[in-house]
């Protein structure tokens, strides 16, 4: 049974690519934003804040746990580094970060992440900028991280430059 880990950039194409793949196989999806951060904030008053790591971790097993297979994706290397001994196969979607860009200002209202398609919409200037930073970045949400993952992993892997 399949068990795919699919990473890169925020706009790379990682949720569309995992919705197909979780369709065409019968696998369940996992996107790792509805795990990383804790509950939004109504009012607004706070940035986001990412979950402490280890439940992250534990609520990434409770999924795994019932399943043959699986498709989880996410931008966060310090997670999915912990699932790639359990994956057989990883998709790395290493876009040019102006592609990236591009989607973001086409993709839809995400419900799972903001409260409205207003809120969405209002953080999306703070987002290309931070999709833009993506090679100067050292974090987890690197595309240096990225590749140390793609790189560290011995089985099937691929990595797309396009999502055409």
């Amino acid at each position: 049974m399949r068990k795919i880990l699919i990473f890169g950039n925020s706009g790379s194409g990682k949720s569309t690519l995992a919705q197909r793949l979780s369709r065409e196989s019968n696998l369940p999806h996992l996107d790792l934003d509805t795990l990383a951060w804790l509950p939004w904030d109504p009012a607004g008053d706070t940035p986001p804040q990412r979950m402490p790591p280890e439940e992250s971790l534990a609520a990434m097993q409770a999924f795994t746990a019932g399943s043959e297979g699986w498709v989880i994706e996410g931008c966060y290397a310090d997670l999915l580094e912990r699932m790639l001994p359990h994956a057989t196969e990883i998709v790395f979607m290493n876009l040019p970060a102006e592609a990236c860009v591009a989607n973001a200002r086409l993709r839809p209202w995400e419900p799972h992440k903001y409260p409205s398609k207003e809120a969405q919409d209002a953080n999306l200037p703070m987002l290309i900028e931070w999709i833009r930073q993506y090679d100067e970045r050292t974090d987890t949400f690197s595309r240096a991280a990225h590749q140390a993952l793609y790189d560290a992993f011995a089985g099937h892997k691929s990595m797309r430059t396009s999502n055409l």
